[in-house]
């Protein structure tokens, strides 16, 4: 049984330290729907690419990451976002 209780606990390297679970902002917030045209907030959950950042970089949970998601492909459409950063483009050596 305690090889069991063993098996389930996560492991950890030495160096890294105690890690915090990161807390969802829209919840802290009490935000319950997340609003495409606020573009400026929207900027945090994108990368320099242009891609939409995963849960696990954001520490939103899942309800609002999924919210997230839809605002920015909205925002995008409605062109308040760029589909890429035009700065990372490649000119095309092809």
């Amino acid at each position: 049984m305690a090889r069991e209780q063993a098996k389930r606990q996560r492991r950890t390297s030495p160096s890294s330290g105690p890690t915090r679970r990161k807390s969802c902002y829209f919840c802290r917030e009490k935000i319950d729907e997340v609003d495409y045209k606020n573009y400026n907030q929207l900027r945090r959950y994108i990368s320099e690419k242009g891609k939409i950042r995963s849960r696990r970089i954001t520490g939103a949970c899942r309800r609002h990451q999924a919210q997230i998601a839809v605002a920015v492909k909205r925002a995008r459409e409605v062109a308040l976002l760029p589909y890429v950063d035009s700065h990372h483009v490649s000119g095309g050596n092809r």
